[in-house]
């Protein structure tokens, strides 16, 4: 049950951690000060108010010689800072059991009992600074006031505030040194996220405690070595086509010099798919870079994309949603859109592309109406160099929705297939952020 109610991140558990133990640190505190503190000194001054009640009780009902209950009163009221009435013919109310609800009250009425055997009433309410206690006689009642100072402490309202402002306090010193201690982690992992999205942070230094600098050098160890690596990967790929052409070049050259017949005609086939072979490992290494971004119009590409295919006679309906900008690399967005149609024209008569905005984020789907994917080996399809059987995958390579997967995946955003609704075919969807 706490996993369920616990924060889910650092900066929520930490402020917990922190701000736990100063509330039972003063939570104890506070116990510890009213139970040996106040209830120490209220029980003093409330059996020293019962005695003095007493004793004066004692000579007004029976005053010794020489004094008189005028005197005595007198005498109460300097001495003691107790005023005192009669009221007589009149009996005590009923006790009030809200009375003792407060702990003073509680206290006085049971020290009260103790010194006095007559019937008493006391009445904290009706007054501000004063407690009035009213003792019940055979012919009326008498009345003694005095000083709520003298029954119970008044400091306590200077020890709940300044238990409030240092708990304030220590918990705000806590929550701005651990937010402080948060933020590095936070920009670290800001940083690595970008990364894995194809963005860059080049104002991202590794700060804070030790260890999470030491994270932070990691990670920007680990980002140096990825770039080396798909550097050299592209160099080195670059340069196995450009060998490769060459000899390719060649063939082609001879092919064309031979007569016409089916032996010419199977070699020229297989030179050209080993040139699409070549293409396509070069475009999978390329999407891999990081990329530059900029607001592309998605219907100005749409059309331009409709006048290319429209050369090879190929031509796709489209619905697309006006004035949509998403922020993307144009050559990028262009390759894998055309990928999909290029996919969906190889296995399908009809292909269909939509672009909307939708819950923050620009949505493109390329839907036709061919055999589909099952979806058993979608999953599978993204993979680099997999081609699914029976016909349903990329020519050669198996390379064409890896590559879009990974442009995709550049931009920070996802790709997804499944059915169409509407024509039956597969459905390719790009979720972007814009």
């Amino acid at each position: 049950m706490f996993r369920s109610i616990a924060p889910k991140s650092l900066w929520g558990r930490t402020v917990l951690i922190v701000v736990i133990p100063i509330f039972l640190m003063q939570s104890v505190m506070t116990f510890v000060f009213f139970d040996r503190h106040w209830d120490r000194v209220t029980g003093a001054l409330t059996r020293q108010t019962a005695s003095e009640v007493a004793h004066v009780l004692e000579l007004w009902t029976n005053p010794p010689l020489g004094l008189t209950r005028q005197s005595v009163e007198e005498r109460a009221r300097r001495d003691l800072q107790l005023y005192m009435r009669y009221a007589p013919g009149e009996t005590i109310p009923d006790k009030d059991k809200l009375s003792f609800f407060s702990p003073p009250n509680k206290t006085l009425e049971k020290e009260l009992s103790r010194a006095i055997e007559e019937p008493v009433w006391i009445n904290t309410r009706g007054y501000r600074d004063e407690v009035e206690i009213r003792v019940q006689l055979e012919d009326g009642f008498l009345v003694f006031v005095t000083p709520r100072s003298q029954v119970s402490a008044q400091n306590g309202h200077l020890f709940v505030l300044w238990l409030i402002g240092t708990t304030g306090l220590l918990g705000y010193v806590a929550v701005v040194f651990m937010r402080n201690q948060v933020r590095s982690i936070t920009r670290l992992a800001a940083a690595a996220e970008a990364f894995g999205k194809g963005e860059d942070m080049p104002d991202f230094r590794p700060a804070g405690a030790r260890e999470v600098r030491q994270a932070g050098r990691a990670f920007l160890a680990m980002r140096a070595r990825i770039r080396r690596y798909l550097h050299q990967r592209t160099e080195m790929l670059a340069g196995v086509s450009h060998d490769l052409r060459t000899p390719l070049t060649r063939m082609k050259l001879q092919l064309a010099m031979l007569p016409e017949n089916e032996d010419r005609e199977a070699l020229t086939g297989d030179v050209a798919e080993m040139e699409q072979m070549l293409g396509a490992y070069l475009d999978f290494v390329r999407d891999s870079q990081e990329v530059d971004r900029e607001l592309v119009d998605v219907k100005q590409l749409a059309a331009e994309l409709a006048e290319e295919f429209a050369r090879m006679d190929q031509r796709f309906d489209r619905r697309i949603t006006p004035d949509l900008l998403v922020p993307a690399s144009p050559l990028g967005l262009k390759r894998a859109l055309s990928n999909l149609l290029s996919n969906g024209f190889r296995y399908a008569g009809k292909v269909y592309l939509y672009a909307e905005r939708k819950d923050g984020m620009v949505e493109f789907a390329v839907e036709d109406d061919g055999p589909g994917i099952p979806e058993a080996d979608r999953s599978r399809a993204l993979q680099p160099f997999e081609r699914l059987d029976p016909a349903r995958s990329t020519a050669g390579t198996g390379l064409g929705l890896a590559i879009v997967q990974d442009i995709v995946r550049q931009h920070g955003g996802r790709l997804s297939l499944g059915t169409s609704e509407k024509h039956g075919g597969l459905r390719a969807q790009i979720r972007l952020p814009g």
